[in-house]
């Protein structure tokens, strides 16, 4: 890969270093809007800043890391509204309305953090001996780590959730829920953790859960985060692990805001030179679509063959979600643009005929007909979609037949 790539979305600037950095990032529409838990009913929080330990009179150490809540409300929110379409009087829908009810119940009592005990399918824990395990970890590395999870526990952004380890305090997963308006949107990414022996002198180990696909350019199809905060790619200053001040929370959150993001193609090195122009607009949009693909594919997966902790979160998760996901893929095989779908809605806010690819459009509509399987087998009412399912299948039976005719 070429070096020489200018900073706008190279991964060598892929970390959210300060309190600026993170309000450019959710004025570009960064859907990850933090909240603290003592007051999520009442206003939202727009801009972290770094953990600066045993800087202020916190007794505990700890300083606050978000700037005051505003009442501002981006359009952007992974919070979708639940203006579904609305169902005939057919007698199902009151069906609906109770599956609908009991997953969302079962949805928000999934606390965002909390500790577990079996660790035997998490990543670092299966590679045994040959990992740095903390076996008799010092008194200042237990107080690092517990400094994490309370920063973790007050302060992580809606769409994101963590669970440490009770015998295992060097492990933790995260499941990070892909920003509305981006290729990746209502996607479920999880990453295993492993805080190594000389944490924090040294950044976190990250693997992410990939299930074999590529569809960024910092996530390899073998695990491997190629982040600058990790030291896994190059950087400088803020955009480096700093021991004092950089922290799990940061890492997660840079994670969702910067490589998760709307046109991730500029992500490679040397190809953000090509930003904003003609070609390299085009290249960014063939890749979203690959992208969606492949993000589709991992839902599956993930819904499929959650981790463990994870399983009913994940059923509640597309539950919740499952025809906001089906909506998109019906608006893309219309023609809209991927990454356009915001919470329930389509906006192309992209001047010109940028509609999908007869290719991409294609590869969706067998997507499209397997979401409906598995959604329909976890309880999501799939009736109007099926319909759509129909019509397509009805379609390329009439364009075989008229080509057929033609020889």
């Amino acid at each position: 890969m070429a070096a020489e790539a200018s900073s706008y979305g190279s991964r060598r600037n892929l970390a959210l270093g300060n309190a600026d950095d993170v309000v450019k990032v959710s004025a570009a529409g960064w859907a990850g809007s933090v909240r603290r838990k003592r007051k999520r009913s009442q206003a939202q929080t727009v801009a972290h800043g770094i953990i600066d330990l045993d800087a202020d009179d916190d007794p505990d150490e700890v300083m606050r890391i978000c700037e005051k809540a505003s009442n501002y409300s981006s359009n952007l929110s992974v919070g979708h509204p639940s203006d579904w379409p609305k169902h005939r009087k057919n007698g199902l829908a009151e069906d609906v309305k109770t599956v609908d009810s009991k997953s969302n119940e079962k949805y928000k009592t999934f606390k965002q953090f909390d500790t577990v005990t079996d660790h035997s399918d998490h990543f670092y824990s299966m590679l045994g001996e040959g990992n740095d395990v903390v076996t008799k970890p010092s008194k200042d590395w237990v107080k690092r780590i517990q400094h994490e999870w309370k920063v973790l526990e007050k302060d992580l952004p809606d769409t994101i959730f963590v669970r440490v380890y009770e015998n295992r305090m060097d492990l933790l997963r995260a499941v990070i829920v892909g920003p509305a308006g981006t290729p990746y949107h209502d996607g479920l990414f999880f990453f295993d953790v492993s805080f190594p022996s000389q944490y924090p002198k040294k950044p976190p180990l990250v693997n992410y859960r990939s299930g074999g696909l590529r569809l960024n350019p910092n996530l390899y199809d073998d695990g491997k985060v190629c982040l600058s905060l990790l030291n896994t790619w190059s950087g400088k200053g803020c955009e480096k692990w700093n021991p004092s001040k950089s922290t799990m929370l940061q890492v997660l959150v840079s994670i969702q805001a910067l490589v998760l993001n709307a046109k991730a193609y500029f992500n490679e090195p040397g190809y953000a030179a090509s930003a904003k122009t003609l070609q390299g607009e085009q290249m960014s949009m063939a890749y979203n679509e690959n992208t969606f693909l492949l993000s589709c594919k991992t839902m599956l997966y993930s819904l499929r063959n959650p981790p463990k902790h994870f399983g009913d979160f994940a059923s509640c998760h597309f539950c919740k979600y499952g025809r906001n996901i089906l909506a998109g893929c019906k608006a893309y095989m219309d023609g809209a643009q991927v990454g356009c779908l915001v919470g329930n809605g389509v906006q192309d806010v992209d001047e010109g005929d940028k509609s999908c690819s007869t290719n991409f459009k294609g590869s969706l509509k067998k997507l499209f007909e397997e979401f409906i399987k598995e959604f329909t087998r976890i309880g999501v009412h799939c009736r109007e979609f099926q319909a759509q399912t129909w019509m397509l299948n009805a379609g390329s039976a009439r364009a075989t037949a008229s080509t057929t005719l033609r020889l």
